[in-house]
């Protein structure tokens, strides 16, 4: 029985989904479910013929004249047998405690659900309606009315004895009544009227539209909004009435209140029944269709729309068909719509089915989106809402969605997704690591594999370095790099390394991967070395960082080789780890490189390395001449008779007259100068640093009978030798290029000579008499002694000893 009425839930949502359009991207607002237990006992055998709802409870009256009281769920916990026909109409009050119940046979019963309260009267009419006061518990408001042929409300007096007065009569039957605090509206054939129960005024009437619909087929359906809005639903029309308070100044004979109808609209069926949801409408209709085959009318599924109102038109939000029983066979007088204000949940009923709607909750949004396959927005959906979802893990929706994605072959978002859905779940993770391998993705989750919080098994991360192996050197080099070599089995891997470089043994990637794994299993002596063969740039930081000094004593011409600049930073860095001799030593047999080295340590120190600056002299002139005299300059542990050999013997002219000028022989250094050079500038810029009389009468005879050499004397020569001396000297009649110039400025050399001593002089003797001034003034100050004080000259005491007496000293 229970598997059969899931099936027949299933089915109605099936069918409802389907409202227009079998796939509607539209998400429905409301869903159904079959109200189950006692009530399909109930209509297997009977039919319903009226229900109301209260928030406790549910109260069915059935066509054989039974009324059941049922829980939510429908199960039956009460029975009363108040006919043998059809229950037209049951009423409850607010509290749940009185119920009033009207038939075909024209009973009516008012009585108490936990009291022996009670009013049974049976009329000689079918009594269509009743309606309790919905204060009915309270003792001033024993009240209900009932509908027939007119409308009648009973009153209890203080006497416990029940009245009854007509408040409307003559215009057909009434068939639908609604009370709500004071006010009670009703629908006869012409219209619905409102009474006003604490001034006893009928305060409106509102005529029905359609007239030519008949109002036993076509029912009114009424519905209290709140306490002064009534919405009036009447074949197509739909009518929503503001009841008002009247402005004393506009009452006279009039009523205190009175209506206004603030939004009217047509529908497009027939209306069977109405609730509101918050400021939008619920609306239950009667559906007919013409078939397009036989081109008869037919009566279709009911449908269920929400509708929001404007004032004149409306906006449909959802609308859904419905598969109720037996709807092939009902008529509109047939359904009846009725609802729980609290709980927001609908039912509708209809003589071989109740079903109920309730609107959807996040875990019904969350299924939708799932249905849909909009699993990113239903993951979403379940984090912002992870409090009040409860059908729903969050965790669950996280692997329909990879799973999801991994069918539509999304691999690379579906590892992406795993950092964020599987978390920190290290079993999880390698459950989806074995899913993306059996599929041969390996590659596709490799980047987003947790590395630390949580560490999953090695087994893991060398299965994925096995698969890069095999076909992407690259990417098995990268991961290398990125992954903490703490994650796998670092011999595991070398291994496997090792045998691919047997089929291809100078493939760069996998010899620099292999060195980094020797660096990770601290064998640095093998990462070194490979380093060392592929020229690679990390060899000296990978020295420096493990302190490898001692493995690189054999291996400095390799790392010269490699880059020199870089090699002799480090070995002079680190001369107490590796000497000077031993790195000397170890380049004897590359001379070039050998003079990189010395180079860079005379220059950091000129004393360091002062025993091999004798083997310098060699290299510098061998590799690097242009340093050669500024190394024989700043060096003063080379020998001097050597370095004059080399240079001889390559014929260096500028070194060579600087060793003979240091060497003391510096008439040669100028013959040098002025036979080899034949550069009159630097012969004496030469004889100015030597300062020599000897070499200045040398230049000047050797210049003699040279024009150029002697206009360079003589623009030159006025300031250390006696111009007087070379003018003398001249031929006559010998041109010599701007003589004139020359002599000109010999004699600006001489005024200037001449203004400068005077110049000086003036300064000497003004310094002189202001010293001289100064000490005057110095000794003719007075200076203080005491009897400590002795005269310079004599020894003897300044001041003689002996007391004061009246400010004067007196003799001992």
């Amino acid at each position: 029985m229970a598997e059969a009425e899931g099936q027949e839930t299933e089915s109605l949502e099936e069918s409802t989904d389907e409202s227009e359009e079998e796939e509607s991207e539209e998400e429905p607002k409301l869903k159904y479910e079959r109200l189950s237990n006692g009530v399909t006992e109930i209509l297997q055998k009977d039919a319903a013929g009226c229900m109301t709802v209260h928030d406790k409870f549910l109260a069915l009256g059935t066509h054989y004249g039974k009324v059941y009281l049922l829980d939510v769920q429908g199960n039956i916990t009460q029975k009363f047998d108040v006919s043998p026909v059809k229950i037209n109409q049951i009423s409850l009050d607010e509290s749940g405690e009185h119920m009033g119940v009207c038939s075909e046979d024209g009973k009516v019963q008012v009585f108490g659900l936990y009291s022996g309260e009670e009013f049974h009267e049976t009329f000689d009419c079918p009594i269509k309606i009743i309606a309790v006061n919905p204060h009915f518990v309270r003792t001033s408001c024993k009240q209900f009315v009932t509908g027939g042929k007119k409308l009648l409300l009973f009153e209890r007096s203080w006497m416990s004895r029940w009245k009854s007065c007509v408040l409307h009569e003559g215009e057909g039957n009434i068939r639908s009544v609604k009370w709500r605090g004071h006010l009670i509206a009703w629908a006869n054939n012409m219209g619905v009227k409102i009474f006003d129960v604490t001034s006893k005024q009928r305060i409106t009437n509102v005529p029905r539209d359609d007239i030519s619909l008949r109002p036993d087929m076509y029912p009114c359906s009424l519905c209290w909004k709140d306490s002064v809005t009534l919405i009036i639903g009447w074949g197509t029309s739909v009518k929503i009435c503001s009841v008002k308070e009247r402005h004393a100044s506009e009452m006279r004979d009039l009523p205190s209140r009175y209506v206004e109808i603030v939004s009217q609209f047509e529908t497009e069926f027939y209306i069977s029944g109405l609730a509101p949801l918050c400021d939008q409408l619920v609306v239950l209709s009667y559906v007919k269709e013409v078939s397009e085959k036989t081109e008869r009318e037919y009566r279709a599924r009911p449908r269920l729309d929400i509708i929001q109102p404007l004032p004149e038109t409306c906006e449909e939000i959802s609308s859904d068909a419905l598969t109720v029983r037996g709807f092939q066979e009902n008529e509109c007088r047939d359904y009846h719509l009725e609802y729980s204000e609290g709980e927001s949940l609908f039912y509708i009923v209809s003589p071989r089915d109740i079903v109920v709607a309730k609107e959807r909750d996040q875990d019904d949004h969350i299924d939708w989106l799932l249905e849909k396959k909009k699993y990113e927005e239903a993951l979403m959906a379940a984090e912002i809402s992870q409090k009040n979802i409860k059908r729903h893990k969050i965790l669950d929706i996280g692997l329909a969605y990879i799973n999801h994605l991994v069918e539509k072959g999304e691999y690379d978002i579906a590892a992406r997704k795993c950092q964020k859905i599987l978390g920190k779940n290290a079993a999880l993770w390698e459950y989806e690591v074995y899913k993306f391998k059996e599929i041969g993705q390996l590659k596709a989750i490799s980047p987003y594999l947790p590395r630390g919080d949580p560490v999953l098994k090695p087994l893991i991360y060398e299965m994925i370095l096995h698969e890069f192996l095999e076909s992407d050197y690259e990417g098995f080099a990268t991961l290398i790099r990125e992954w903490p070599g703490d994650l796998y089995n670092n011999s595991v891997i070398v291994q496997a390394v090792r045998d691919h470089l047997k089929k291809d043994s100078q493939n760069r990637t996998l010899l620099k991967t292999l060195a980094e794994l020797y660096t990770y299993d601290k064998n640095y002596g093998n990462a070194l070395e490979i380093y060392l063969t592929l020229r690679h740039k990390d060899v000296f930081q990978l020295i420096h960082k493990h302190n490898l000094f001692s493995s690189i004593k054999d291996k400095i011409v390799l790392l010269m080789d490699f880059d020199s600049e870089k090699a002799v930073d480090m070995l002079l860095d680190n001369e107490d780890k590796i000497s000077i001799k031993k790195v000397v030593e170890e380049l004897e047999d590359r001379p070039e490189l050998q003079h990189v080295y010395l180079h860079k340590l005379f220059k950091r120190d000129h004393h360091k390395g002062q025993r091999y600056h004798e083997k310098q002299i060699s290299l510098y002139a061998e590799y690097d001449r242009p340093n050669l005299l500024p190394f024989l300059r700043d060096s003063t542990h080379c020998p001097l008779e050597k370095a004059l050999e080399i240079c001889q013997q390559r014929n260096f002219v500028e070194e060579t007259i600087y060793l003979l000028s240091r060497m003391g022989n510096s008439r040669s250094a100028l013959k040098m100068i002025t036979e080899e050079l034949h550069d009159v500038d630097k012969a004496i810029e030469f004889a100015k640093e030597q300062d020599d009389g000897e070499l200045w009468e040398d230049l000047i005879l050797y210049s003699i009978d040279k024009p150029p050499f002697i206009t360079g004397l003589l623009n030159n020569i006025g300031t250390h030798v006696d111009p007087i001396l070379l003018i003398h000297r001249i031929k006559e009649g010998m041109e010599i290029p701007n003589l004139r110039d020359s002599l000109v400025k010999i004699l600006q050399d001489y005024n200037l000579q001449i203004l400068l001593r005077e110049g000086c002089k003036k300064i000497l003797v003004a310094d002189s008499l202001s010293l001289l001034k100064r000490m005057h003034r110095t000794q003719m100050k007075g200076v203080l002694v005491d009897e400590e004080n002795i005269c310079e000259s004599c020894l003897s005491p300044i001041l003689p000893s002996g007391k004061m007496v009246g400010g004067r000293r007196s003799p001992k």
